[in-house]
């Protein structure tokens, strides 16, 4: 079988799913100006550990999370095992640098993963390929290291093999003491790190044999900014089993180079930071995340949205409000994201469609004057319901559509003719059992 046929295969249950939750959360919670805050501002790793000192977060209730995760729709979750900081959630036995040293004194990703995985979601763990906090990974002159630009590490040695030695140690703990890992999610790559640097092959064959059907992400060779050799018809032993666009849907999803469609998700915020940050308050509605986790499903995506729980370990109120809308909307129209994917039909202008077989699901945005045009299925439908209810429609053929045989038409009322509110002005679905 080749790599892409192993990747196809490994990945079905991730594509089916299409929604997950990603989870950063650690230190940087304290200072609360997000998760690189300690390379933003050039913090020393003795001014950090004030954090260190003081990361008790007495509120961490991860059954909580997973019972939110879960009401919102969905259906894995991604948590940060190790953030760039170095500061491990895991009780690591090779570092000092872990919450059960803290005052908080527990193993933090043991009840994330038995707290999801009770709820019936797969679990996911991020780990940083980069740490700012271990003495042999390179400072001065790194693109991103806190100390990149202080004198004082100018002429420090390093032994990048024994960092190495230390990170797969580390990806190898995460690998044989937490049972069944569905997802591992390496971060990142860029300028020369990257590929075989990080010993990437030998890490990969690694996790592979520990974790059989694990899937992993593109960043030992990839980041946000490229998606590497996943797009190739020849890709790397460690190109991936998806790709990982930061903030940003692709305009046309994500294709190899003969335009065959490859496994992706998009990693999208909920405000404008990944860890927690007290002052950012620019929240995107509920609407937007509905309507752009229906733009990645139909263009053969996932969504991964972030939550940055707080100092104390809560997820902040107004996340937990987009979840809940989320999940009201998920309980009526799920049928259309699940197991579903790009359309056998073109995009239409009111909104997106999706599809799963001989059910097509039109995603409308926009109200009409009059009746609704349906491109692509005249002549096609053996059946139309609204999906929230399960309420029969009816295609309809009226004097005033006559010039316009190429579509179908539907209305959200009695007359025709006339024009009506949508009945759900996020997204109203509904559902075409196509002949």
């Amino acid at each position: 079988m080749s790599i892409i046929e192993e990747r196809a295969k490994r990945t079905k249950w991730f594509m089916d799913a299409r929604f997950g939750m990603f989870i950063h959360w650690g230190l940087y919670a304290i200072p609360a100006r997000g998760e690189w805050v300690r390379s933003v501002e050039r913090i020393t790793v003795e001014e950090y550990d004030k954090y260190f000192e003081e990361f008790n977060p007495t509120d961490y209730d991860p059954k909580s999370w997973a019972k939110a995760a879960k009401e919102a729709g969905m259906k894995y979750a991604v948590m940060t095992a190790k953030h760039h900081d170095g500061f491990c959630l895991f009780d690591s036995k090779l570092t000092d640098y872990k919450s059960t040293n803290t005052k908080a004194g527990r193993d933090l990703i043991r009840e994330y993963i038995d707290a999801f995985r009770s709820e019936g979601l797969k679990v996911g763990l991020y780990y940083s390929l980069i740490d700012w906090h271990h003495e042999d990974y390179p400072a001065y002159g790194d693109r991103n290291h806190p100390m990149r630009d202080n004198e004082e590490f100018k002429n420090k040695q390093h032994n990048f093999d024994r960092y190495l030695e230390y990170m797969h140690g580390q990806v190898r703990e995460l690998c044989t003491n937490y049972g069944k890992i569905d997802i591992i999610w390496f971060d990142f790559s860029y300028d020369d790190m990257r590929g075989e640097k990080w010993r990437a092959t030998e890490l990969v064959n690694m996790v592979r044999e520990l974790q059989p059907g694990i899937i992993i992400d593109n960043r030992l060779e990839a980041s946000g900014e490229s998606s590497g050799s996943i797009k190739t018809k020849n890709p790397s032993v460690y190109s991936g089993d998806f790709a990982s666009p930061e903030q940003i849907i692709p305009p046309q999803g994500i294709t190899d180079v003969d335009g065959d469609p490859i496994p992706w998700e998009a990693c999208i915020t909920m405000n404008n930071n990944w860890g927690y940050c007290a002052s950012d308050k620019m929240f995107k509605s509920p609407k937007l995340i509905i309507r752009k986790l229906v733009e990645c499903v139909s263009k053969n995506g996932n969504l991964l949205l972030n939550v940055g729980p707080d100092a104390n370990g809560r997820i902040p109120d107004e996340s937990l409000h987009i979840l809940s809308e989320i999940g009201k909307w998920m309980k009526k129209n799920s049928k259309s994201i699940y197991n579903c994917g790009k359309a056998s039909i073109e995009k239409p202008e009111w909104g997106y469609f999706t599809q799963n077989g001989k059910f097509l699901y039109a995603h409308v945005f926009d109200g009409n004057i009059g009746a609704l045009p349906v491109p692509g299925i005249k002549g096609k439908v053996k059946k139309v319901r609204l999906l929230s209810d399960g309420s029969e429609m009816n295609l309809i053929d009226t004097w005033n559509i006559k010039e316009f045989p190429d579509y179908a038409f539907i209305n959200f009322g009695p007359n025709p003719t006339a024009t009506y509110p949508l009945p759900d002005e996020t997204d109203t679905v509904v559902e075409f059992e196509l002949i």
